[in-house]
Protein backbone atom coordinates (compact mmCIF):
# COMPACT_ATOMS: atom_id res chain seq x y z
CA UNK A 1 0.00 0.00 0.00
CA UNK A 2 2.99 2.32 0.20
CA UNK A 3 2.90 3.22 -3.52
CA UNK A 4 -0.69 4.54 -3.68
CA UNK A 5 -0.04 6.33 -0.39
CA UNK A 6 2.94 8.33 -1.65
CA UNK A 7 1.18 8.89 -4.99
CA UNK A 8 -2.02 10.36 -3.60
CA UNK A 9 -0.93 11.89 -0.27
CA UNK A 10 0.15 15.17 -1.98
CA UNK A 11 -3.19 15.23 -3.79
CA UNK A 12 -5.00 14.86 -0.46
CA UNK A 13 -2.95 17.79 0.80
CA UNK A 14 -3.99 19.84 -2.24
CA UNK A 15 -7.66 19.12 -1.53
CA UNK A 16 -7.21 20.11 2.12
CA UNK A 17 -5.56 23.40 1.12
CA UNK A 18 -8.72 24.34 -0.76
CA UNK A 19 -10.55 24.45 2.57
CA UNK A 20 -8.08 26.88 4.18
CA UNK A 21 -8.74 30.62 3.62
CA UNK A 22 -6.17 32.16 1.30
CA UNK A 23 -5.44 34.87 3.88
CA UNK A 24 -3.90 32.26 6.22
CA UNK A 25 -0.58 32.15 4.40
CA UNK A 26 1.47 30.68 7.24
CA UNK A 27 -1.03 27.83 7.70
CA UNK A 28 -1.12 27.21 3.95
CA UNK A 29 2.67 27.04 3.73
CA UNK A 30 2.93 24.85 6.81
CA UNK A 31 0.26 22.43 5.60
CA UNK A 32 1.82 22.07 2.16
CA UNK A 33 5.25 21.53 3.70
CA UNK A 34 3.83 18.92 6.09
CA UNK A 35 2.34 16.86 3.26
CA UNK A 36 5.53 16.95 1.20
CA UNK A 37 7.65 15.99 4.21
CA UNK A 38 5.23 13.19 5.10
CA UNK A 39 5.41 11.91 1.51
CA UNK A 40 9.22 11.90 1.66
CA UNK A 41 9.34 10.08 5.00
CA UNK A 42 6.86 7.45 3.81
CA UNK A 43 8.76 7.01 0.54
CA UNK A 44 11.85 6.02 2.53
CA UNK A 45 9.90 2.87 3.41
CA UNK A 46 10.67 1.66 -0.11
CA UNK A 47 14.34 1.12 0.79
CA UNK A 48 14.42 -1.73 3.35
CA UNK A 49 15.00 -5.12 1.71
CA UNK A 50 14.60 -3.59 -1.74
CA UNK A 51 15.18 -5.97 -4.66
CA UNK A 52 16.39 -3.80 -7.49
CA UNK A 53 16.21 -6.55 -10.10
CA UNK A 54 12.44 -6.97 -9.84
CA UNK A 55 9.44 -4.75 -9.31
CA UNK A 56 8.56 -4.36 -5.64
CA UNK A 57 5.56 -3.09 -3.63
CA UNK A 58 3.36 -3.90 -6.63
CA UNK A 59 -0.36 -3.14 -6.45
CA UNK A 60 -2.81 -4.07 -9.19
CA UNK A 61 -6.41 -2.87 -8.87
CA UNK A 62 -9.04 -3.11 -11.59
CA UNK A 63 -10.08 0.35 -12.71
CA UNK A 64 -11.99 0.22 -16.03
CA UNK A 65 -12.66 -3.47 -16.55
CA UNK A 66 -14.28 -3.14 -19.98
CA UNK A 67 -11.14 -1.52 -21.40
CA UNK A 68 -8.67 -3.66 -19.48
CA UNK A 69 -7.38 -0.71 -17.47
CA UNK A 70 -5.82 -1.50 -14.10
CA UNK A 71 -4.42 0.84 -11.50
CA UNK A 72 -1.09 -0.97 -11.58
CA UNK A 73 1.92 0.51 -9.78
CA UNK A 74 5.37 -0.88 -9.05
CA UNK A 75 8.93 0.27 -8.42
CA UNK A 76 12.27 -1.22 -9.47
CA UNK A 77 15.89 -0.09 -9.29
CA UNK A 78 15.45 2.33 -12.20
CA UNK A 79 12.42 4.18 -10.84
CA UNK A 80 13.25 3.92 -7.11
CA UNK A 81 15.79 6.73 -6.93
CA UNK A 82 13.82 8.95 -9.30
CA UNK A 83 10.81 8.68 -6.99
CA UNK A 84 12.98 9.44 -3.97
CA UNK A 85 14.58 12.37 -5.81
CA UNK A 86 11.08 13.79 -6.37
CA UNK A 87 9.93 13.35 -2.76
CA UNK A 88 13.29 14.66 -1.48
CA UNK A 89 13.20 17.87 -3.52
CA UNK A 90 9.57 18.90 -3.05
CA UNK A 91 9.78 19.93 0.64
CA UNK A 92 13.08 21.71 -0.03
CA UNK A 93 11.56 23.67 -2.90
CA UNK A 94 8.42 24.59 -0.96
CA UNK A 95 10.50 25.66 2.05
CA UNK A 96 12.58 27.90 -0.22
CA UNK A 97 9.54 29.86 -1.43
CA UNK A 98 8.91 31.64 1.86
CA UNK A 99 9.93 35.02 0.46
CA UNK A 100 9.82 34.47 -3.31
CA UNK A 101 6.14 33.49 -3.68
CA UNK A 102 3.92 36.17 -2.12
CA UNK A 103 0.83 36.22 -4.36
CA UNK A 104 -1.77 33.46 -4.65
CA UNK A 105 0.11 31.35 -2.13
CA UNK A 106 -2.71 28.84 -1.74
CA UNK A 107 -3.00 28.28 -5.47
CA UNK A 108 0.77 27.89 -5.80
CA UNK A 109 0.92 25.30 -3.02
CA UNK A 110 -1.97 23.37 -4.57
CA UNK A 111 -0.26 23.39 -7.99
CA UNK A 112 2.98 22.07 -6.47
CA UNK A 113 1.21 19.25 -4.62
CA UNK A 114 -0.77 18.18 -7.69
CA UNK A 115 2.47 18.29 -9.67
CA UNK A 116 4.14 16.00 -7.14
CA UNK A 117 1.32 13.44 -7.39
CA UNK A 118 1.54 13.51 -11.18
CA UNK A 119 5.31 13.02 -11.20
CA UNK A 120 5.33 10.16 -8.69
CA UNK A 121 2.46 8.41 -10.47
CA UNK A 122 4.25 8.64 -13.82
CA UNK A 123 7.39 7.01 -12.41
CA UNK A 124 5.39 4.20 -10.79
CA UNK A 125 2.75 3.42 -13.43
CA UNK A 126 2.81 -0.11 -14.86
CA UNK A 127 -0.32 0.36 -16.95
CA UNK A 128 0.11 2.44 -20.11
CA UNK A 129 -3.31 4.09 -19.71
CA UNK A 130 -2.46 5.10 -16.13
CA UNK A 131 0.99 6.22 -17.26
CA UNK A 132 -0.53 8.51 -19.89
CA UNK A 133 -3.04 9.95 -17.41
CA UNK A 134 -0.30 10.85 -14.93
CA UNK A 135 1.91 12.11 -17.79
CA UNK A 136 -0.79 14.62 -18.76
CA UNK A 137 -1.68 15.51 -15.15
CA UNK A 138 1.81 16.78 -14.39
CA UNK A 139 1.77 19.16 -17.38
CA UNK A 140 -1.21 21.15 -16.10
CA UNK A 141 0.21 22.48 -12.81
CA UNK A 142 3.57 23.31 -14.43
CA UNK A 143 1.70 25.30 -17.08
CA UNK A 144 0.07 27.38 -14.34
CA UNK A 145 3.27 27.67 -12.29
CA UNK A 146 5.06 29.23 -15.27
CA UNK A 147 2.06 31.19 -16.54
CA UNK A 148 0.98 32.77 -13.22
CA UNK A 149 4.13 33.08 -11.10
CA UNK A 150 6.66 33.49 -13.92
CA UNK A 151 8.45 36.49 -15.41
CA UNK A 152 7.39 39.10 -17.93
CA UNK A 153 7.10 36.63 -20.85
CA UNK A 154 5.47 33.94 -18.74
CA UNK A 155 2.38 33.47 -20.93
CA UNK A 156 4.50 32.94 -24.05
CA UNK A 157 6.80 30.50 -22.25
CA UNK A 158 3.96 28.50 -20.67
CA UNK A 159 2.04 28.15 -23.94
CA UNK A 160 5.22 27.11 -25.77
CA UNK A 161 5.93 24.53 -23.07
CA UNK A 162 2.45 23.02 -23.38
CA UNK A 163 2.35 23.04 -27.18
CA UNK A 164 5.70 21.27 -27.51
CA UNK A 165 4.92 18.61 -24.93
CA UNK A 166 1.31 18.07 -26.08
CA UNK A 167 2.37 17.36 -29.69
CA UNK A 168 4.68 14.59 -28.53
CA UNK A 169 2.14 13.31 -26.00
CA UNK A 170 -0.62 12.92 -28.58
CA UNK A 171 1.65 10.95 -30.91
CA UNK A 172 2.59 8.72 -27.98
CA UNK A 173 -1.11 8.16 -27.24
CA UNK A 174 -1.66 7.01 -30.84
CA UNK A 175 1.21 4.52 -30.48
CA UNK A 176 -0.16 3.25 -27.14
CA UNK A 177 -3.56 2.62 -28.71
CA UNK A 178 -1.89 0.88 -31.67
CA UNK A 179 -0.03 -1.56 -29.39
CA UNK A 180 -3.24 -2.06 -27.40
CA UNK A 181 -5.15 -3.04 -30.54
CA UNK A 182 -2.35 -5.22 -31.95
CA UNK A 183 -2.21 -7.16 -28.69
CA UNK A 184 -5.95 -7.73 -28.91
CA UNK A 185 -5.53 -9.01 -32.47
CA UNK A 186 -2.98 -11.57 -31.24
CA UNK A 187 -4.64 -12.61 -27.97
CA UNK A 188 -8.28 -11.52 -28.16
CA UNK A 189 -7.95 -9.70 -24.83
CA UNK A 190 -7.91 -6.00 -24.05
CA UNK A 191 -5.25 -4.72 -21.68
CA UNK A 192 -2.94 -1.78 -21.09
CA UNK A 193 -0.73 -3.77 -18.69
CA UNK A 194 2.95 -2.92 -19.06
CA UNK A 195 4.23 -6.49 -18.72
CA UNK A 196 1.64 -7.92 -21.08
CA UNK A 197 2.12 -5.31 -23.80
CA UNK A 198 5.90 -5.58 -23.50
CA UNK A 199 5.51 -9.18 -24.74
CA UNK A 200 4.00 -7.97 -28.03
CA UNK A 201 6.49 -8.26 -30.89
CA UNK A 202 5.65 -6.13 -33.91
CA UNK A 203 7.21 -6.13 -37.34
CA UNK A 204 10.23 -3.90 -37.85
CA UNK A 205 8.23 -1.29 -39.75
CA UNK A 206 5.55 -1.16 -37.05
CA UNK A 207 8.23 -0.86 -34.37
CA UNK A 208 9.83 2.03 -36.24
CA UNK A 209 6.59 4.01 -36.44
CA UNK A 210 5.74 3.38 -32.77
CA UNK A 211 9.30 4.10 -31.67
CA UNK A 212 9.23 7.43 -33.50
CA UNK A 213 5.93 8.33 -31.80
CA UNK A 214 7.18 7.43 -28.32
CA UNK A 215 10.65 8.77 -29.06
CA UNK A 216 9.41 12.18 -30.17
CA UNK A 217 7.41 12.60 -26.95
CA UNK A 218 10.43 11.64 -24.87
CA UNK A 219 12.95 13.60 -26.97
CA UNK A 220 10.91 16.78 -26.51
CA UNK A 221 10.73 16.14 -22.78
CA UNK A 222 14.49 15.57 -22.37
CA UNK A 223 14.89 17.93 -24.38
CA UNK A 224 17.11 16.36 -27.02
CA UNK A 225 18.65 18.49 -29.77
CA UNK A 226 16.96 19.86 -31.91
CA UNK A 227 13.75 19.76 -29.80
CA UNK A 228 15.23 21.88 -27.03
CA UNK A 229 14.06 25.39 -27.92
CA UNK A 230 11.17 25.44 -25.42
CA UNK A 231 13.48 24.82 -22.46
CA UNK A 232 15.40 28.14 -22.13
CA UNK A 233 12.16 30.15 -22.31
CA UNK A 234 10.45 27.95 -19.73
CA UNK A 235 13.41 28.11 -17.34
CA UNK A 236 13.99 31.85 -17.65
CA UNK A 237 10.33 32.75 -17.13
CA UNK A 238 9.49 30.16 -14.47
CA UNK A 239 9.78 31.08 -10.78
CA UNK A 240 12.74 29.54 -8.97
CA UNK A 241 10.64 26.68 -7.58
CA UNK A 242 9.33 25.87 -11.05
CA UNK A 243 12.82 25.94 -12.56
CA UNK A 244 14.15 23.57 -9.89
CA UNK A 245 11.41 20.97 -10.40
CA UNK A 246 11.48 21.37 -14.17
CA UNK A 247 15.24 20.74 -14.35
CA UNK A 248 15.59 18.23 -11.54
CA UNK A 249 12.56 16.00 -12.20
CA UNK A 250 10.38 16.83 -15.21
CA UNK A 251 13.18 16.58 -17.78
CA UNK A 252 13.97 13.07 -16.50
CA UNK A 253 10.68 11.73 -17.79
CA UNK A 254 12.06 11.87 -21.31
CA UNK A 255 15.09 9.73 -20.53
CA UNK A 256 13.10 7.51 -18.16
CA UNK A 257 10.53 6.91 -20.88
CA UNK A 258 13.20 5.91 -23.41
CA UNK A 259 14.57 3.32 -20.99
CA UNK A 260 11.27 2.06 -19.58
CA UNK A 261 9.14 2.00 -22.74
CA UNK A 262 10.86 2.73 -26.06
CA UNK A 263 13.82 0.40 -25.56
CA UNK A 264 12.05 -2.78 -24.32
CA UNK A 265 8.88 -2.32 -26.41
CA UNK A 266 10.57 -1.66 -29.76
CA UNK A 267 14.05 -3.25 -29.66
CA UNK A 268 14.55 -3.69 -33.40
CA UNK A 269 13.65 -0.03 -33.95
CA UNK A 270 16.07 0.86 -31.16
CA UNK A 271 18.82 -1.00 -33.03
CA UNK A 272 18.09 1.06 -36.14
CA UNK A 273 17.69 4.40 -34.37
CA UNK A 274 20.49 4.16 -31.81
CA UNK A 275 23.13 5.85 -34.03
CA UNK A 276 20.77 8.74 -34.70
CA UNK A 277 20.01 9.15 -30.99
CA UNK A 278 23.70 9.00 -30.16
CA UNK A 279 24.63 11.60 -32.78
CA UNK A 280 21.85 13.93 -31.62
CA UNK A 281 22.95 13.54 -28.00
CA UNK A 282 26.61 14.33 -28.79
CA UNK A 283 25.56 17.38 -30.83
CA UNK A 284 23.45 18.44 -27.86
CA UNK A 285 26.40 18.04 -25.49
CA UNK A 286 28.70 20.26 -27.56
CA UNK A 287 26.02 22.68 -28.76
CA UNK A 288 24.48 23.12 -25.29
CA UNK A 289 27.90 23.80 -23.78
CA UNK A 290 28.90 26.36 -26.40
CA UNK A 291 25.58 28.21 -26.26
CA UNK A 292 25.68 28.19 -22.45
CA UNK A 293 29.09 29.87 -22.54
CA UNK A 294 27.68 32.62 -24.79
CA UNK A 295 24.84 33.57 -22.42
CA UNK A 296 24.75 36.75 -20.34
CA UNK A 297 21.66 35.69 -18.36
CA UNK A 298 22.78 33.32 -15.58
CA UNK A 299 19.54 31.36 -15.56
CA UNK A 300 19.62 30.85 -19.32
CA UNK A 301 23.21 29.63 -19.03
CA UNK A 302 22.15 26.91 -16.58
CA UNK A 303 19.17 26.05 -18.80
CA UNK A 304 21.44 25.36 -21.77
CA UNK A 305 23.77 23.38 -19.53
CA UNK A 306 20.85 20.98 -18.97
CA UNK A 307 20.76 20.29 -22.71
CA UNK A 308 24.42 19.26 -22.48
CA UNK A 309 24.17 17.21 -19.28
CA UNK A 310 21.10 15.30 -20.42
CA UNK A 311 22.86 14.63 -23.72
CA UNK A 312 25.14 12.34 -21.69
CA UNK A 313 22.08 10.48 -20.42
CA UNK A 314 20.69 9.85 -23.92
CA UNK A 315 24.15 8.83 -25.14
CA UNK A 316 24.38 6.23 -22.38
CA UNK A 317 20.91 4.88 -23.14
CA UNK A 318 21.81 4.59 -26.84
CA UNK A 319 24.65 2.15 -26.10
CA UNK A 320 22.46 -0.51 -24.34
CA UNK A 321 25.32 -1.88 -22.25
CA UNK A 322 25.18 -2.03 -18.46
CA UNK A 323 27.94 0.49 -17.71
CA UNK A 324 26.55 3.14 -20.03
CA UNK A 325 22.95 2.77 -18.87
CA UNK A 326 23.99 2.62 -15.19
CA UNK A 327 25.81 5.89 -15.81
CA UNK A 328 22.78 7.36 -17.59
CA UNK A 329 20.44 6.61 -14.68
CA UNK A 330 23.04 7.87 -12.21
CA UNK A 331 23.46 11.06 -14.22
CA UNK A 332 19.72 11.67 -13.97
CA UNK A 333 20.06 11.76 -10.18
CA UNK A 334 23.25 13.82 -10.19
CA UNK A 335 21.81 16.37 -12.60
CA UNK A 336 18.73 16.69 -10.40
CA UNK A 337 20.86 17.61 -7.41
CA UNK A 338 23.44 19.85 -9.06
CA UNK A 339 21.19 21.75 -11.49
CA UNK A 340 18.39 21.98 -8.93
CA UNK A 341 20.92 23.47 -6.51
CA UNK A 342 22.15 25.94 -9.12
CA UNK A 343 18.64 27.21 -9.81
CA UNK A 344 18.03 27.60 -6.08
CA UNK A 345 21.28 29.56 -5.79
CA UNK A 346 20.36 31.81 -8.71
CA UNK A 347 16.99 32.43 -7.05
CA UNK A 348 18.76 33.70 -3.93
CA UNK A 349 20.74 36.37 -5.77
CA UNK A 350 17.74 37.29 -7.93
CA UNK A 351 15.64 38.00 -4.83
CA UNK A 352 18.31 40.41 -3.61
CA UNK A 353 19.15 42.17 -6.88
CA UNK A 354 16.19 41.44 -9.21
CA UNK A 355 18.56 40.84 -12.08
CA UNK A 356 20.30 37.83 -13.58
CA UNK A 357 22.65 39.73 -15.90
CA UNK A 358 26.16 38.41 -15.41
CA UNK A 359 27.77 41.83 -15.90
CA UNK A 360 25.88 43.12 -12.84
CA UNK A 361 27.96 40.96 -10.51
CA UNK A 362 31.57 40.62 -9.44
CA UNK A 363 33.45 40.35 -6.16
CA UNK A 364 30.50 38.85 -4.28
CA UNK A 365 32.85 36.74 -2.17
CA UNK A 366 33.70 39.85 -0.14
CA UNK A 367 30.12 40.38 1.03
CA UNK A 368 28.57 36.90 0.71
CA UNK A 369 31.15 34.29 1.85
CA UNK A 370 28.52 31.68 2.80
CA UNK A 371 26.79 32.04 -0.54
CA UNK A 372 30.15 31.79 -2.30
CA UNK A 373 30.99 28.51 -0.58
CA UNK A 374 27.60 26.98 -1.39
CA UNK A 375 27.72 28.12 -5.02
CA UNK A 376 31.26 26.78 -5.37
CA UNK A 377 30.35 23.27 -4.18
CA UNK A 378 27.30 23.09 -6.45
CA UNK A 379 29.35 24.40 -9.39
CA UNK A 380 32.04 21.77 -8.87
CA UNK A 381 29.34 19.09 -8.62
CA UNK A 382 27.91 20.28 -11.93
CA UNK A 383 31.26 20.16 -13.75
CA UNK A 384 31.94 16.62 -12.53
CA UNK A 385 34.72 17.04 -9.97
CA UNK A 386 35.64 13.58 -8.56
CA UNK A 387 34.09 13.19 -5.12
CA UNK A 388 30.95 15.10 -6.09
CA UNK A 389 27.73 14.01 -7.78
CA UNK A 390 28.47 14.86 -11.41
CA UNK A 391 31.55 12.69 -11.85
CA UNK A 392 30.28 9.10 -11.50
CA UNK A 393 27.47 9.23 -14.05
CA UNK A 394 29.43 10.94 -16.81
CA UNK A 395 32.43 8.68 -16.22
CA UNK A 396 30.31 5.53 -16.52
CA UNK A 397 28.60 6.83 -19.66
CA UNK A 398 31.94 7.58 -21.33
CA UNK A 399 33.44 4.23 -20.31
CA UNK A 400 30.33 2.37 -21.48
CA UNK A 401 30.26 4.28 -24.77
CA UNK A 402 33.94 3.69 -25.49
CA UNK A 403 33.56 0.01 -24.71
CA UNK A 404 30.48 -0.48 -26.88
CA UNK A 405 32.36 -0.62 -30.19
CA UNK A 406 32.25 -4.44 -30.33
CA UNK A 407 28.49 -4.78 -29.89
CA UNK A 408 27.02 -1.53 -31.19
CA UNK A 409 25.67 -1.01 -34.73
CA UNK A 410 27.85 1.73 -36.17
CA UNK A 411 28.19 3.03 -39.65
CA UNK A 412 25.46 3.52 -42.19
CA UNK A 413 24.50 5.29 -45.39
CA UNK A 414 24.15 8.72 -43.79
CA UNK A 415 27.03 9.01 -41.34
CA UNK A 416 29.72 7.02 -39.63
CA UNK A 417 29.01 6.91 -35.91
CA UNK A 418 31.69 4.92 -34.10
CA UNK A 419 31.32 4.63 -30.30
CA UNK A 420 34.98 5.56 -29.75
CA UNK A 421 34.54 8.76 -31.77
CA UNK A 422 31.29 9.54 -29.97
CA UNK A 423 32.99 9.05 -26.59
CA UNK A 424 35.88 11.36 -27.51
CA UNK A 425 33.56 14.11 -28.78
CA UNK A 426 31.28 13.74 -25.75
CA UNK A 427 34.29 14.02 -23.44
CA UNK A 428 34.88 17.53 -24.78
CA UNK A 429 31.57 18.40 -23.16
CA UNK A 430 33.12 17.73 -19.76
CA UNK A 431 35.86 20.23 -20.57
CA UNK A 432 33.42 22.78 -21.96
CA UNK A 433 31.25 22.39 -18.86
CA UNK A 434 34.20 23.31 -16.68
CA UNK A 435 34.95 26.29 -18.93
CA UNK A 436 31.56 27.98 -18.76
CA UNK A 437 30.75 27.08 -15.14
CA UNK A 438 34.13 28.21 -13.78
CA UNK A 439 33.88 31.34 -15.94
CA UNK A 440 30.48 32.02 -14.35
CA UNK A 441 31.88 31.48 -10.86
CA UNK A 442 34.91 33.70 -11.50
CA UNK A 443 32.81 36.54 -12.93
CA UNK A 444 30.32 36.49 -10.06
CA UNK A 445 32.54 36.05 -7.02
CA UNK A 446 36.11 37.18 -7.75
CA UNK A 447 37.59 40.51 -8.72
CA UNK A 448 36.76 43.92 -7.28
CA UNK A 449 33.31 44.68 -5.87
CA UNK A 450 32.84 47.37 -8.49
CA UNK A 451 29.03 47.60 -8.56
CA UNK A 452 27.90 49.74 -5.60
CA UNK A 453 24.51 47.97 -5.56
CA UNK A 454 26.23 44.77 -4.45
CA UNK A 455 27.98 46.22 -1.41
CA UNK A 456 25.03 45.94 0.93
CA UNK A 457 23.93 42.45 -0.07
CA UNK A 458 23.08 40.16 2.82
CA UNK A 459 24.69 36.75 3.03
CA UNK A 460 22.69 33.53 3.29
CA UNK A 461 20.34 33.41 6.25
CA UNK A 462 20.03 30.35 8.47
CA UNK A 463 16.78 29.53 6.68
CA UNK A 464 18.51 29.61 3.31
CA UNK A 465 21.39 27.50 4.63
CA UNK A 466 18.81 24.95 5.76
CA UNK A 467 17.53 24.82 2.18
CA UNK A 468 20.98 24.14 0.72
CA UNK A 469 22.29 21.78 3.41
CA UNK A 470 20.47 18.63 2.19
CA UNK A 471 21.38 19.44 -1.42
CA UNK A 472 25.08 19.67 -0.53
CA UNK A 473 24.86 16.48 1.51
CA UNK A 474 23.42 14.59 -1.45
CA UNK A 475 26.04 16.07 -3.81
CA UNK A 476 28.79 14.56 -1.62
CA UNK A 477 26.92 11.29 -1.02
CA UNK A 478 26.40 10.69 -4.74
CA UNK A 479 30.06 11.44 -5.37
CA UNK A 480 31.64 9.48 -2.52
CA UNK A 481 29.31 6.48 -2.09
CA UNK A 482 27.94 5.60 -5.55
CA UNK A 483 27.42 1.96 -4.57
CA UNK A 484 24.51 3.11 -2.38
CA UNK A 485 22.59 3.87 -5.57
CA UNK A 486 24.20 1.57 -8.14
CA UNK A 487 23.45 -1.53 -6.05
CA UNK A 488 19.75 -1.00 -6.85
CA UNK A 489 20.17 0.50 -10.33
CA UNK A 490 22.45 -2.13 -11.88
CA UNK A 491 20.25 -5.25 -11.40
CA UNK A 492 17.24 -3.50 -12.95
CA UNK A 493 19.36 -2.25 -15.85
CA UNK A 494 20.76 -5.72 -16.52
CA UNK A 495 17.24 -7.20 -16.46
CA UNK A 496 16.09 -4.59 -18.99
CA UNK A 497 19.08 -5.25 -21.26
CA UNK A 498 18.49 -9.02 -21.10
CA UNK A 499 14.83 -8.57 -22.07
CA UNK A 500 15.87 -6.24 -24.88
CA UNK A 501 18.46 -8.68 -26.27
CA UNK A 502 15.99 -11.54 -26.05
CA UNK A 503 13.21 -9.72 -27.86
CA UNK A 504 15.42 -8.22 -30.57
CA UNK A 505 16.07 -11.75 -31.85
CA UNK A 506 12.43 -12.14 -32.87
CA UNK A 507 11.46 -11.18 -36.39
CA UNK A 508 7.84 -10.74 -37.44
CA UNK A 509 7.38 -10.58 -41.23
CA UNK A 510 5.51 -7.55 -42.54
CA UNK A 511 1.75 -8.05 -42.65
CA UNK A 512 1.67 -10.93 -40.14
CA UNK A 513 -0.01 -10.87 -36.75
CA UNK A 514 2.00 -9.60 -33.83
CA UNK A 515 3.79 -12.35 -31.93
CA UNK A 516 3.53 -12.79 -28.17
CA UNK A 517 6.47 -13.84 -26.06
CA UNK A 518 5.36 -16.46 -23.48
CA UNK A 519 5.25 -15.25 -19.89
CA UNK A 520 8.37 -16.12 -17.95
CA UNK A 521 9.85 -18.24 -20.70
CA UNK A 522 11.68 -18.10 -23.97
CA UNK A 523 9.97 -16.68 -27.02
CA UNK A 524 8.82 -18.49 -30.07
CA UNK A 525 10.99 -16.47 -32.39
CA UNK A 526 11.94 -16.53 -36.00
CA UNK A 527 15.67 -16.31 -35.43
CA UNK A 528 17.67 -14.16 -37.76
CA UNK A 529 21.23 -14.48 -36.52
CA UNK A 530 22.73 -13.64 -39.89
CA UNK A 531 20.91 -10.33 -39.96
CA UNK A 532 21.97 -9.53 -36.40
CA UNK A 533 25.58 -10.40 -37.19
CA UNK A 534 25.51 -7.56 -39.71
CA UNK A 535 24.25 -5.19 -37.03
CA UNK A 536 26.33 -6.07 -33.98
Amino acid sequence: MILPLITFLPLVGALLLMLIPREEESILRGTALFFTLATFVISLGLLPDFDGANFSHVIDWTWIEALGVHFHLGVDGISLWLVLLTTFLMPIVLFSTGTSITKKVREFAIAMLVLESGMIGTFLALDLFVFYVFWEIMLIPMYFIIGIWGGDRRVYASIKFVLYTMVGSLLMLVAIIYIYVRHHDASNTWTFDYFTLSRVVLSTREQMYCFLAFGLAFAIKVPLFPFHTWLPDAHVEAPTAGSVILAAVLLKFGTYGLLRFAMPFFPRAMVEMAPYLAIASVIGIVYGSLVAFAQTDIKKMIAYSSVAHLGFVVLGLSMWNAKAIDGAVYQMLAHGISTGGLFLAIGVIYERRHTRRLEEFGGLMAVMPRYTAVFMIITLASVGLPGLSGFVGEFLVLVGTFGAYKTWPHGGPIFYAHPKILAVVAATGVILSAVYMLYLFQKMFFGPLSNPRNRGLKDLSNRELAVFAPMLLMAFWLGLYPSTFLSAIDPAVRRTIAEFQHKVMIKVPEGEKARLMPEGGGPEPVKHKEELDDKF
